[in-house]
């Protein structure tokens, strides 16, 4: 009996950060994070496909994701402007979390308007739109989460996050189909667009970040001049001057190469294999969400238990390896079970290995700089892999075939594990609550 009442406590423990308010706020904030962003991959993927659009135009859309790799330009704007009387009601946090959403809204409205075969052009601009408003409300997004939580509830934090960004990306996925099947690619992106809300009411639910509102005070104090420096100049100065800094971004730069030309291409796959966009739905998004949400669930416990470095390799290794899953379905043709064997492992691997890279990444941050700093780390780690995906990606598939294609992914994910590796040879060790103040 007090062994069963051990592991119940046990249990309760472990779950018991997942629901404070900081961390419930932080799924909130991913929900609305990852409707954008699925807007302009996969679903936009699905939608060129099934008009006809040729394949190297269907991958030059994955250069819109720059906008995401270019964030930090403008990051420190939302850092410092306040947006007048808006501001002044309900803080800079959320008036800029209300101004973006809106922002997100009318974008994603407006991509539905458009047919894509009449006029590629406008759908350009649409998708252009999607993804400038879709990174800058991550900028927002992402310093209110790193702000709202405690040091302690970072791994909780970062988890409740990760949850939040697959279930809005899957669940705006989902419903974009579903609701395009019935009723038109027009009323699919305008529901879509409605997950946008969520992180209007985390605001709401959290307040203005109590730690951002007491350095901001400080800051109010001082020249005009030193406030433009500490804006623009002083985050990246404040980086390269850490232990290693080099190394880091170069791990941050190559290590998610694999991933995201895997990622990007897989609804190509899926269209040359001959799914509909039901079994699309029911396997690639529906089964790929419970994969994840499982893989985040146990990424938080592999977090807890290895401390952060060694749960950052572990999930570097699973993300390499599921690489591999792709190409193995490519021989397989229209197989619902293959499709969902392969979808299961490739998710499960990124939900294990996204805890430990966020929570990594936002204990590189200085609270002086959240938003300007974790764009840019956030934006170095997948901007080599839009780039090639936008310029080469469709035409490596069709030269190669989808299989070596996908075997050269899984190659050019080893690169980030050996120089994590490194990086765990020669840095101090991490902190077993990380802090984020550091």
């Amino acid at each position: 009996m007090n062994q069963m009442t051990r592991e119940r406590k046990s249990w309760g423990e472990a779950l018991r950060p997942y629901l404070e308010r900081e961390p419930v706020g932080a799924l909130l904030l991913g929900l609305s994070s990852g409707a954008p962003f699925a807007m302009i991959a996969a679903t936009l993927t699905t939608r060129l496909a099934e008009d006809g659009i040729a394949k190297s135009t269907v991958t030059a859309f994955a250069l819109t994701f720059l906008f995401y790799n270019f964030k930090f330009l403008w990051a420190p704007i939302i850092d410092k402007a306040r947006l007048p009387l808006l501001a002044d009601a309900i803080g800079q946090r959320r008036a800029w979390l209300v101004v973006i959403a809106a922002c997100v809204i009318a974008a994603l409205v407006w991509m539905g308007q458009v047919n894509p075969v009449a006029n590629i052009e406008m759908m350009v601009a649409a998708a252009l739109a999607v993804a400038f408003f879709g990174a800058t409300f991550d900028i927002v997004i992402d310093a209110f989460r790193i702000e709202s939580l405690r040091p302690d509830q970072l791994g909780a934090g970062s988890g409740m996050s990760q949850y939040g960004w697959r279930l809005g990306s899957a669940g705006a996925g989902a419903l974009a189909l579903i609701v395009a099947d019935r009723a038109g690619w027009n009323m699919a992106y305008t529901a879509a667009a409605m997950f946008a809300l969520p992180a209007v009411a985390a605001g709401f639910l959290l307040g203005e970040p109590a730690r951002r509102t007491a350095a901001l005070a400080l800051e109010a104090a001082q020249p005009f001049g030193h406030r433009v420096r500490t804006a623009f100049i002083a985050p990246l100065a404040d980086f390269m001057t850490r232990p290693n800094a080099i190394l880091v971004l170069l791990f941050v730069i190559v290590h998610k190469l694999g991933d995201t030309l895997a990622n990007l291409s897989l609804r190509l796959l899926l269209a040359d294999l001959g799914f509909s966009k039901d079994s699309i739905a029911a396997y690639d998004v529906g089964f790929g969400l419970i994969a994840t949400l499982v893989g985040i669930f146990v990424g938080g416990l592999v977090y807890a238990r290895l401390g952060m470095m060694k749960a950052v390799m572990l999930g570097l290794i699973l993300m390499a390896v599921s690489n591999l899953s792709f190409a193995w379905l490519a021989t397989m043709g229209a197989s619902n079970w293959a499709l969902a064997a392969t979808v299961g492992f490739e998710n499960f691997a990124s939900g294990v290995g996204g805890v430990a890279v966020v929570a990594y990444l936002s204990w590189l941050c200085d609270l002086r700089f959240t938003a300007t700093q974790f764009a840019l780390l956030s934006a170095m780690a997948s901007i080599l892999g839009r780039f090639v995906s936008g310029t080469s990606a469709g035409m490596l598939i069709e030269t190669l075939g989808f299989f070596n294609f996908y075997l050269l992914t899984t190659v050019l994910a080893l690169p980030g594990v050996l120089l994590f590796w490194l990086l765990m040879r020669r840095e101090a060790p991490v902190p077993e609550t990380a802090d984020i103040d550091a």
